[in-house]
């Protein structure tokens, strides 16, 4: 999904009005935010930063010192990480990593949801709406984690809905 797209989404879930205007530049497509009263913003963290603050909803960048570390952190994988890639090997590593990094957490932060879950969940969409039964199972807390965002209020909206199973169907998927 295009960054100017996703940060429509961002900015219809926070409750903002429409109205900002976006643009992409270079070869990589960095979004670019035309603001009103003052200069351009450039990247997907840095304008989706400003659109949570502009909705006072601060606490979506994490409530402790820690906590939006961890956020930050997220933010950086999204567009380091997740963005970019296309092929199977490069997206299976990433949710082997991403699926034992969640065994134990409800979100990213821990127990707080976060922007770092919104736009994971954005920039992940693309590959998990992809996957078969057997790898969601091989991904559980991937899985987990993605169904519980995208029932998020206001978060999927015209986003195609990823169907998980609730009963295992493969024993050996790990």
């Amino acid at each position: 999904m295009a960054s100017a797209a996703e940060l429509k989404l961002l900015e219809k879930s926070l409750g903002l009005s429409k109205g900002n205007k976006y643009s992409a530049q270079g070869e990589r497509q960095i979004p670019v935010l035309q603001t009103n009263n003052g200069p351009s913003l450039t990247g997907l963290t840095t304008i989706a930063t400003h659109l949570v603050k502009q909705a006072n909803k601060e606490y979506l960048l994490g409530s402790t010192a820690e906590e939006k570390a961890i956020v930050h952190q997220w933010l950086e994988y999204r567009v380091t990480r997740v963005d970019g890639h296309s092929n199977k090997e490069d997206i299976h590593t990433l949710l082997k990593d991403l699926n034992s990094y969640l065994e134990d957490k409800v979100y990213l932060t821990g127990n707080n949801f976060t922007l770092a879950d919104i736009l994971l969940y954005y920039g992940l969409h693309r590959f998990i709406v992809d996957l078969t039964v057997q790898e969601k199972e091989k991904y559980l807390n991937v899985s987990r984690w993605f169904c519980h965002i995208q029932h998020y209020p206001g978060i999927r909206q015209h986003l195609s809905s990823v169907v998980f199973i609730k009963n295992r169907l493969y024993t050996n998927s790990h």
